[in-house]
């Protein structure tokens, strides 16, 4: 495989859902190929986190895989876990193009892709014909045209139908790409959809014979009073994990910048301190209840440890890998190790 400093120039020549897609092919290619290794997650101690084993604290956050279609090849980098989707139960297109854009002066990405995937029934018969065994999670979301009122029963229909192929399932209510979807961390509407997901958890719990933790997915733009009324809810419901955090809208550092002002979702080393001290806060509000998976921002070694020195139980990489290529999971692993990290 070339050093990704040769790839990387002709990968930023393409516009960015051009690079995506190409590079989707490629290690979907390269997975089915069997000249990469079948998952071999880079060597650490394990991290008991959710009931699970994970090889290593670094992961593959959800969004650069939203098909499942290049687990094999996305498991021979080294990750610890994988997570793939968003999937919502119908197959959607996503918004109108372009709405994916690099800020390579701050090291962002700006999105507003909109859930686009292909349903739930593609996922999972992806899922079925991967060879990695490792640790899985399966993201879910609505569909666009569902109403707000009604996502629930979206969100139900995607455990379902994933349930027994995920290692856990995310609950992603924070993508602020599709309309009204972060109305659901509101108090009244997370008790509800929570309340619901975890009852239909309970039951394939016991129809499946196998208990698969529920993480939710929240967004770093909360203030004190939000994130201590999620914290409330994920304790009243007893969720397994949350995952802190997905982009923000904010445009602080890049609002000059070309795409600057592009709607979506901010991506990428501009958001590492929002979504740090987000990571933060739920750490101390949720007591050591439950852990705090980290995402955002983390561009190399020091800000995944800086994650886990903030209270993180385990890290995610999407926008770092961007920019840095699959080097940057050896180092963040490096960085992470039980013998080289003190919390």
């Amino acid at each position: 495989m070339l050093p990704y400093c040769l790839v990387r120039p002709f990968a930023f020549a393409l516009d960015a859902e051009t690079a995506h897609e190409t590079t989707i092919a490629g290690l979907r290619l390269l997975g089915r190929s069997g000249l990469l290794p079948a998952g071999r997650p880079l060597p650490d101690q394990p991290q008991v986190v959710m009931g699970l084993s994970f090889p290593n604290r670094i992961g593959l956050a959800a969004g650069l895989d939203k098909n499942g279609e290049a687990i094999d090849g996305l498991a021979a980098l080294g990750f610890g876990f994988i997570e793939i989707g968003t999937v919502t139960p119908r197959p959607q297109p996503g918004n109108p193009k372009p709405r994916l854009f690099r800020l390579p002066r701050a090291q962002g990405i700006i999105n507003r892709m909109g859930f686009n995937n292909h349903g739930v029934d593609a996922l999972v018969a992806n899922v079925k014909a991967a060879k990695y065994r490792g640790v899985l999670g399966i993201n879910i979301g609505k569909n666009f045209d569902t109403p707000i009122e009604n996502a629930a029963a979206d969100y139900l229909i995607g455990l379902e139908k994933v349930y027994a192929h995920a290692s856990y399932v995310t609950v992603n209510i924070s993508s602020p790409n599709t309309k009204n979807l972060r109305q659901l961390q509101g108090d009244f509407e997370l008790d509800a959809l929570l309340g619901s997901l975890k009852a239909k958890q309970t039951e394939l719990a016991d129809r499946h014979g196998r208990y698969v933790p529920l993480a939710l997915k929240i967004a770093p733009d909360l203030d004190d009073a939000q994130i201590a009324n999620i914290a409330g809810a994920l304790r009243r419901h007893r969720i397994d994990a949350v995952i802190a955090t997905n982009t923000t809208l904010s445009r602080e550092g890049v609002a000059d910048l070309p795409h600057g002002q592009e709607a979506g979702g901010l991506s990428g080393l501009p958001v590492f301190e929002k979504s740090t001290a987000v990571v933060r806060a739920f750490v101390a509000a949720l007591a050591g209840e439950l852990p705090v998976i980290a995402a955002g921002g983390v561009m190399d070694g020091a800000k995944a440890r800086a994650k886990l020195e903030a209270g993180a139980a385990l890290v995610q990489l999407y926008s770092g890998l961007i920019y840095r290529g699959p080097e940057l999971v050896k180092e963040c692993v490096a960085a992470t190790r039980a013998r080289q990290y003190q919390r």
